[in-house]
């Protein structure tokens, strides 16, 4: 007869504690095995076991601990168009209830969430750590200097630790293979909040915005002029989802990744543009979208790029282009007189402040999907 062993998991209102029940028969524990320094804890506590022979094979977990059904949030594209537009509608009923001042909404009481940050941004971590304090929970901010993942520490292992202490993990990073790989090893839900590769908070905080202010997203013409970069990417991602008009306006050379953009075609759901050629492309748009001509860690190119990227600011003149039905969106930091003039932020048809906002109320709708509340 083979042995019986057995694995129990004490689960607090916080987290789990897995431990081995040595005094585990016949499918049951003996009440004396187990005791609680504190009656609160034994209240709050609830204790499954799993009885299985010692033939059983060993998880196929790479930390030891099944992943189940877990969700992570890395491209837009790893869902389909009702599940993306279903983030979107419940974006626009949290907003509502937190627009009117009622605190009681709270689904992410005694969760944590660790945000990792390589790239220090001020929207992302003020938009993901109060969105989630608004609902209930608590935020981590680990700064570039707090953990230097890859450096002092492999990713793989940060991932395994952070998920044992937390429900959820965010994290703006360089390189996308590092988000891959915290998916890839944390137990918990993974969010990216950036990559150099993509943005997919930004481009459902910039859908939001358009329905907000457009009644739809889908049959919209959406326009963006400058570099063919990570928001391009997630963009086109976004793309061969939902149905909508995109183009791509930039300098040869800058085009963004080929084969995002083939992806995108191939999905046969949108219209995909790439042009070189800015006062063609902007004509009757309903969304003129710009970004820094040079992203962080392309600042020693920020001189070259202005040379090569005449021609694709968004000034009044190309806005007039566009149409009087044309908004303005930029995801920001704004370069003022570089990529954008004063006057188009300024302008009454510029929503990249409502689209700032939204970034919040689109974090919290994402959060709470991934972790199925």
């Amino acid at each position: 007869m083979a042995a019986i062993s057995a694995h129990c998991t004490f689960r607090s209102h916080q987290s789990p504690l897995s431990v081995p029940a040595s005094s585990f028969y016949g499918g049951t524990i003996r009440s004396s095995s187990i005791s609680f320094a504190s009656p609160l804890l034994a209240r709050r506590t609830h204790i499954s076991c799993q009885a299985s022979s010692a033939t059983s094979p060993p998880s196929s977990s790479v930390n030891g601990t099944a992943k189940g059904e877990k969700k992570d949030f890395l491209h837009i594209s790893d869902f389909d168009k009702a599940t993306i537009l279903k983030i979107l509608d419940r974006a626009v009923e949290v907003k509502a209830h937190l627009k009117s001042g009622d605190r009681s909404f709270a689904p992410f009481k005694g969760k944590t969430m660790a945000m990792i940050f390589a790239k220090p941004s001020m929207r992302t971590r003020v938009s993901f750590e109060t969105g989630f304090f608004l609902l209930g929970g608590h935020a981590i901010y680990l700064g570039p200097n707090d953990i230097q993942m890859g450096k002092r520490e492999e990713t793989r292992d940060v991932a395994r630790v952070l998920s044992r202490y937390n429900d959820i993990l965010m994290a703006r990073v360089f390189a996308h293979q590092d988000i891959l790989d915290l998916a890839k090893y944390s137990t918990v839900p993974v969010i990216n909040g950036l990559t150099d590769y993509n943005h997919p908070c930004q481009i459902m905080a910039d859908a939001l915005t358009i329905i907000e202010h457009i009644g739809r997203l889908e049959g919209t013409k959406v326009v963006y002029v400058g570099d063919g970069n990570n928001i391009v990417h997630s963009w086109l991602l976004l793309a061969s989802v939902v149905p909508f008009h995109f183009v791509c306006a930039c300098p040869k050379g800058f085009e963004p990744d080929k084969e995002t953009v083939d992806k995108a075609q191939k999905a046969g759901i949108s219209k995909i543009e790439i042009t070189n050629d800015p006062k063609e492309a902007v004509k009757d748009a309903d969304v003129v979208y710009s970004d820094v001509w040079a992203s962080m860690g392309q600042k020693e190119e920020a001189a070259y790029r202005r040379q090569v990227f005449q021609g694709f600011q968004i000034d009044e003149g190309l806005m007039k282009i566009a149409g009087p039905k044309a908004y303005f969106m930029h995801c920001l930091p704004a370069e003022r007189g570089v990529e954008v003039t004063d006057s188009v932020i300024e302008a009454p048809n510029s929503i990249v402040f409502p689209q700032a906002e939204n970034r919040m109320h689109a974090q919290n709708a994402i959060m709470l999907h991934v972790l199925g509340v």
